[in-house]
């Protein structure tokens, strides 16, 4: 039986009171979402109910259902809940409105529900201007460049949107003074702007949110010059290539390379390879290659060229008995640096020489010194070894110790110089007794002083020793005496004779130096008379 239409005297009468309801205000306000249930209630009264019958007031009222079982619902959605409540399922978005409950018992009473249906935010979307995105979907951007973000989401009513950000190992803080924006800009962007970047879409009416939450990874290219050497490792005597570019995040990528030929020898994050001595030779070069996701776009590469060491030593040394005596052995071409080390005696090379209070070893770069002390001749000559080596090659090289005894150095030079002033000696008494005349006028000519008044003396002692047991002896050495004395008067002018010592006097007086040069100078009156009573003189027996 289908259900009859109001009269028109009902519904205006219906209408009349919902005017008045109207101006009266609202009674009830239900919030409902879409695709939910909802039951609206007819009132607060909990006595017996009578006839209960609901309309939708739009423009006019319309009948939804009724509790009279002769008037079925409007849509089947509509049903009664405990005889009064108006239940409604699956809500949509044409259900929000105003519906009005129309009860009569003893007398009539009405009463308003205001549904409102809610809708969203059911998705949010996120976009952030970035550099460029990681595999795993991480965002990233450079230090310095320029950020934009913005937040959308479809919801009834419209979302308030919020950002909310959070750094690494902090709390969740909004981002800026309370920011209820959906978009804004971050300019010149730092390490301290890396984090999560969460956009909070909330639906005022229902208080329903979502959100969603963008890890932003703020990376820096490296700041300092790519660095790559080669060194012997600790361990295992291998050759270890380190790459290092620092300054960047993150860290960058490196790869090693044979050159020529490009041959890889491995890839790492850390720029560390260890390498054999098979992959090794001499001259060897290695290129290392860094790069980094901030750019350059090109990278940065460095080579490095491996070589074996050369040695420079003395062949030969030699030590005092007692003394202290120092080797040194010259390192040159190594690269990486080489190890040195000392060994004692060519016929047994692993004998390895320890530092002790005997052996003094020191090293200095690439140079090393080992210095013997209290050297012993028994203990310490022979040969020592000089070994250098890296992972490239090994070089030795080796010196031989000489140990002698000490020379008395005084007495040596004591000798020479008694045996120089022996023969200066010598040499001067030669030139005294045969040529005396020669020797003064070599003093005078060195002298350079004026000959014009000069007086020269010469002292000649002569002891003639008796002996008791030889008179045959004395006989012979007076006759000798006689004899130089007749050839020392031919020699000088003046003579005289007093107790068996004999003086000479020359005095020149104005003379000449030529005179003097050609033996005699001439004699004046006076000196001649002096001369005859020389003679006499002699002629008187000693």
């Amino acid at each position: 039986m289908a259900a009859r239409a109001p009269e028109p005297q009902v519904l205006l009468c219906l209408g009349a009171l919902l005017a008045r309801w109207v101006a009266a205000g609202l009674e009830a306000v239900v919030i409902g979402e879409v695709h939910e249930n909802m039951t609206l209630p007819c009132g607060n009264i909990s006595e017996t109910r009578g006839l209960v019958t609901w309309y939708r007031n739009d423009s006019e009222p319309i009948f939804l259902l009724s509790s009279n079982s002769s008037r079925p619902p409007a849509k089947p959605r509509f049903s009664l809940v405990n005889a009064s409540s108006l239940h409604i399922e699956a809500l949509s978005l044409q259900d929000e409105g105003n519906y009005t409950c129309w009860e009569a018992l003893n007398v009539t009473r009405w009463f308003q529900v205001w549904l409102q249906v809610a809708s969203g935010p059911y998705q949010v979307e996120v976009n952030i201007s970035t550099t460029g995105v990681l595999p795993n979907g991480t965002l990233y951007t450079t230090r310095g460049s320029r950020v934009d973000f913005s937040c959308a989401s479809s919801s009834r009513p419209p979302p308030m949107i919020e950002w909310w950000f959070q750094a690494p190992d902090s709390k969740a803080e909004p981002f800026g003074n309370n920011l209820t924006a959906s978009c804004f800009t971050l300019l010149l962007m730092s390490q301290n702007l890396q984090g999560n970047y969460t956009c909070l879409a909330k639906n005022l009416l229902s208080g329903r949110q979502r959100s969603v939450t963008s890890e932003l990874l703020v990376y820096a290219p490296p700041l300092s010059d790519l660095e790559c050497w080669a060194e012997m490792s600790p361990r295992l005597f291998l050759l270890q290539l380190t790459c290092r570019w620092d300054g960047g995040y993150p860290d960058p990528n490196f790869l090693w390379t044979e050159e020529p030929g490009g041959v890889v020898v491995g890839t790492s994050k850390l720029g560390v390879e260890m390498l054999n001595r098979s992959q090794l030779s001499d001259g060897k070069k290695f290129k290392c290659v860094g790069s980094h996701i901030a750019g350059p776009e090109s990278g940065a590469s460095c080579v490095v060229q491996i070589r074996s060491p050369s040695l420079l030593s003395e062949p030969m040394k030699t030590c005092f008995v007692g003394g202290n005596v120092t080797l040194t052995c010259l390192v040159s071409g190594a690269y990486p640096s080489a190890k040195i080390l000392w060994l004692r005696n060519l016929t047994q090379p692993e004998v390895v020489v320890q530092p002790s209070s005997h052996y003094v070893i020191s090293q200095k770069g690439q140079s090393s010194t080992l210095t013997i002390q209290n050297c012993s001749q028994d203990l310490d000559e022979g040969y020592y070894v000089c070994r250098a080596e890296n992972p490239v090659g090994v070089r030795e090289v080796a010196t031989w110790l000489s140990v002698k005894e000490p020379l008395n150095i005084v007495g040596i030079v004591g000798t020479i110089v008694s045996l120089l002033l022996l023969g200066l000696a010598i040499v001067s008494g030669l030139l005294l007794y045969y040529s005396p005349v020669f020797c003064w006028k070599l003093g005078n000519t060195i002298r350079g002083q004026d000959m014009g008044d000069v007086m020269v003396l010469v002292d000649e002692e002569e002891e003639a020793e008796e002996e008791e047991n030889a008179a045959e002896e004395e006989e012979e050495e007076e006759e000798e005496e006689e004899e130089e004395e007749a050839n020392e008067r031919e020699a000088f002018p003046k003579e005289m004779h007093k107790h068996g010592h004999i003086h000479r006097v020359t005095a020149l007086v104005n003379g000449n130096i030529d005179w003097m040069a050609n033996g005699l100078p001439p004699l004046q009156d006076e000196s001649s008379e002096q001369q005859s009573d020389l003679v006499h003189e002699e002629d008187r027996p000693v």
